[in-house]
């Protein structure tokens, strides 16, 4: 029976050390789920929207800030976004630089047009321009451009607009440069790491989070001088309202015309800026 314990305890011993072994060899490799998991997310694709049964754009011609005449026909061809956009916008502002780099690596491809909805004077727009490189033309909003791109309530808003002339998208808030470069790339014929799925023109159509609202339920800036109707929509669309809807006041009048509190906010907001100082010392909205 003594000669048996030595050897009992040696098994023991050994059977604890491969425990050991397995349990550390089971924590340093991935099971088969894991690995299928990465597998999984590495064929999940972004999945890019157009419209069914697309419109062609209406046939106009502007002229932008260097005297150039400016059509969808004579960029029949190219991938065109159509941004509107106003300096005083920050998403706006924000966004500048990847639509710049965008016309830049796509210049072959694509047309970018920005449609300012400045009051400011020309001028003040194109040396906006100008200090910021912006490399695409830009034209002055018109009472024609707008019944040809109907629906800008908020700012920015982007047409996205195909090489057969057709609005085939339409992005209303601040764009997503991956979302854009995908979107040029497969309009323009070019390969995409994407799935296209087709879509009705009323599905998609949400307010950015970052959108500035220029259109609000409830409120008349139309009399309002620029400068002052430019600052009323900054308070609006930067002031959180208090019902609980973690929207600021301007988003909140748009989602729900109803709320008893945004409205008496807004038409605070607006009343506060009508009676400001009109003079000369006034200061203009923010740029």
């Amino acid at each position: 029976m003594n000669g048996r314990r030595p050897l009992l305890l040696l098994i023991f011993v050994g059977g604890l050390l491969l425990l050991w072994a397995a349990s550390r060899y089971a924590r340093q490799s991935p099971g088969p789920a894991a690995e299928t998991g990465a597998a999984v997310s590495s064929d999940v694709k972004p999945t890019l929207r157009f419209f069914r049964n697309p419109a062609p754009v209406a046939a106009f011609t502007a002229r932008d800030l260097d005297g150039r005449d400016i059509s969808p026909a004579a960029l029949r061809g190219k991938v065109i976004i159509i941004n509107f956009w106003a300096t005083w916008c920050p998403p706006c502002r924000a966004e500048i630089p990847d639509l710049i780099a965008l016309q830049e690596k796509y210049r072959d491809q694509l047309q970018i047009i920005g449609i300012s909805e400045d009051e400011e004077p020309a001028g003040t727009v194109k040396r906006f321009a100008a200090e910021n490189k912006m490399n695409y033309p830009i034209v002055m909003t018109s009472p024609e451009l707008e019944k040809r791109f109907p629906g800008v309530s908020a700012l920015p808003t982007s047409f996205i607009v195909d090489r057969e002339s057709r609005v085939v998208q339409k992005h209303v808030g601040m764009l997503t440069a991956e979302t854009t470069e995908q979107e040029t790339r497969a309009l323009a014929g070019l390969p995409v790491n994407a799935a296209i799925e087709e879509v009705d023109q009323t599905q998609g159509l949400k307010l950015g989070a970052d959108a500035q609202v220029m259109t609000i339920p409830g409120v008349d800036l139309a009399k309002f001088p620029p400068a002052k109707r430019v600052e009323a929509l900054q308070k609006l669309n930067a002031q959180s309202c208090t019902c609980g809807c973690d929207l600021t006041v301007a988003k909140c009048r748009v989602d729900d015309p109803t709320c008893g509190v945004s409205l008496p906010l807004a038409r605070e907001i607006v009343a506060r800026i009508a009676a400001s100082d009109s003079g000369p010392s006034a200061k203009p909205g923010r740029q």
